[in-house]
């Protein structure tokens, strides 16, 4: 038994296609009206928008070469905006359907400057931060009891001093969300209990924090199952789990019983505001939308992760590794976050493309 998480199935463009090809089952367009708010006819139009923004931001990305800032889907519009940093390619931009926001810096030089920030040491009360195309610079994320300490002033100071720095507060510290062993959940190793990401050929991907490599695993049946190939934290969040002893993959994403197990068709990368959703092996089913990207994360007890993507998705203890699917493409392998899904929360994940790059591995697909 595998844990991964899931989402929808995307419908076609054309406006038939909305009512004519379901989007997606009745229990995964339920789990997204109660995560999200949505109506039933909302939900699917909102599915409909978000693969249509996709397919646009590939090509308003092209369209707008070195003058590209970044990019991020509008729900309540249904379209996505591109960033960019000149008038001619804002009239390229534009013939992609995409709306356009002038804006005074690229992406390579925010990448530049969230480049250098990284390379400062964040003190407990720093939780994040990251490259945010909509105010065109640096959101630093900071817990809201520890806004006014010292230390975090001085790196205040310090990131102000080599990136367009803006400061948000968020409630809590994030941490990780491995958890001690619980029978008849889906993977151990040593007395760590996380969740299967998604099947590669030849084992599955998950979060490095879960396990090192060398180190042996345990299926949900607690028999043996494979070995840690690979494995990357802090700095990175991922890893890769070769398996045997019988075991197998498949290309699927287990639903809990709360909405059908799903199938993984590729992993193209979802834009910010996207829906998303995620399952792990404590928490089960939860959706919510991607926030941000290529965020580092301070995480409670002092290890820092770069570039991972951020969602208003809720976990818990034991949902690390566990899948994030937009559609029917794989997102990521759940790393940490803060709160819980009881009151709520947000949660990172890693990008599987950059796991599936570094260990040169073949996502399983249906």
């Amino acid at each position: 038994m595998a844990t991964c998480a899931g989402t929808v199935l995307v419908p076609t463009t054309a406006a038939a296609d909305r009512t004519s090809r379901p989007p997606a089952s009745p229990a995964l367009l339920d789990a997204m009206q109660r995560d999200l708010g949505l109506t039933p006819a909302a939900a699917r139009e909102r599915l409909a928008d978000e693969q249509r923004a996709a397919r646009t931001e590939r090509a308003a990305r092209a369209a707008a070469g070195a003058a590209y800032g970044g990019s991020w889907f509008d729900a309540d519009r249904g379209r996505l905006t591109v960033a960019v940093t000149g008038r001619e390619a804002a009239a390229e931009v534009r013939a992609t359907g995409a709306s356009v926001r002038l804006v005074a810096r690229g992406a390579a030089e925010l990448d530049a400057a969230k480049a250098r920030v990284d390379k400062l040491d964040p003190p407990a009360g720093v939780a994040s931060w990251r490259v945010d195309p909509e105010t065109n610079g640096v959101v630093v994320s900071v817990v809201a009891r520890h806004r006014t300490d010292n230390d975090v002033s001085a790196f205040l100071e310090r990131a102000r001093a080599v990136a367009p720095v803006r400061v948000a507060t968020v409630p809590e510290s994030p941490r990780t969300f491995a958890a001690g062993t619980v029978g008849g959940d889906p993977y151990y190793t040593g007395n760590v209990r996380c969740s299967i990401g998604f099947s590669v050929h030849g084992g599955f991907v998950t979060a490095g924090h879960c396990g090192r490599a060398g180190a042996s695993v345990r299926g949900w049946d607690g028999s043996a199952m494979g070995t840690f190939q690979g494995s990357s934290f802090p700095g990175d969040d991922y890893a890769y789990v070769s398996i045997g002893h019988g075991w197998w993959t498949v290309p699927v994403v287990l639903g809990w019983g709360t909405v059908p197990d799903q199938l993984v068709r590729g992993s193209a990368e979802a834009p910010v505001g996207s829906s998303i959703c995620r399952s792990g092996s404590t928490t089960k089913w939860h959706c919510g939308r991607v926030l941000a990207k290529n965020e580092t994360v301070n995480y409670s007890d002092g290890t820092v992760v770069h570039q991972l993507t951020k969602t208003s998705v809720c976990a818990e203890g034991g949902d690390s590794g566990g899948s994030f699917l937009s559609g029917d493409q794989a997102q990521g392998v759940t790393s940490g976050g803060w709160g819980n899904c009881g009151s709520g929360g947000e949660t990172w994940y890693q990008p599987v493309n950059e796991i599936l790059n570094r260990y040169g591995l073949r996502l399983h697909t249906a």
